[in-house]
């Protein structure tokens, strides 16, 4: 078989397509948005509608559609960390409380893995203590500063943090 430079750059091109599709189908994309829960919806654990309560929301957005919301930051903990969390997971979204009122929270939904979170603060959401979730340091800091608490990252919040009773919000190590 005899090699023709003409046909090099399409094959080039070929693979390339060929890897963006590859990639296109990589556990890490694409993510599924996030969507603004309606005046009904009920918290995926315990029924509650959320807008019946204070405090940062959170859904997840599974790959494979129908997404669960909560109306408390220490259920989607809970749920997530937990063994049981099988499904595969398009994305997790919290509400940015330096953006929406805490009395009334809607929209400004972020990532919830990028985000920085409050746990042990004066403020309490549909269970009772509870995180605050912030885009920003500066303005997870802020917040603590206000309310007490501790700033943590996602990967630094463990199982044993969020007991479906607010242990985050109870322990005495929390709030300094």
């Amino acid at each position: 078989m005899k090699f023709n430079p003409m046909a090099a750059p399409a094959a080039r091109r070929a693979l390339f397509v060929g890897v963006l599709l590859l990639a296109a189908c990589s556990p890490n994309t694409p993510k599924v948005a996030p969507q603004e829960p309606g005046a009904d919806t009920a918290c995926a654990l315990d029924g509650m509608v959320l807008r019946d309560f204070p405090g940062p929301k959170a859904q997840i957005q599974y790959a494979e559609g129908k997404p669960d919301y909560f109306c408390d930051l220490t259920e989607l903990f809970a749920v997530v960390l937990g063994p049981e969390q099988k499904r595969a997971v398009g994305g997790l979204y919290v509400q940015d409380m330096s953006k929406a009122d805490w009395d009334h929270p809607s929209g400004n939904w972020i990532e919830a893995r990028s985000a920085y979170y409050v746990a042990g603060s004066r403020k309490q959401g549909s269970m009772g203590p509870t995180f605050g979730a912030f885009a920003t340091l500066q303005g997870a800091q802020d917040f603590a500063a206000a309310q007490g608490g501790k700033v943590l990252r996602f990967e630094q919040v463990s199982r044993d943090m969020v007991s479906m009773g607010g242990s985050a919000a109870h322990d005495d190590a929390m709030s300094h």
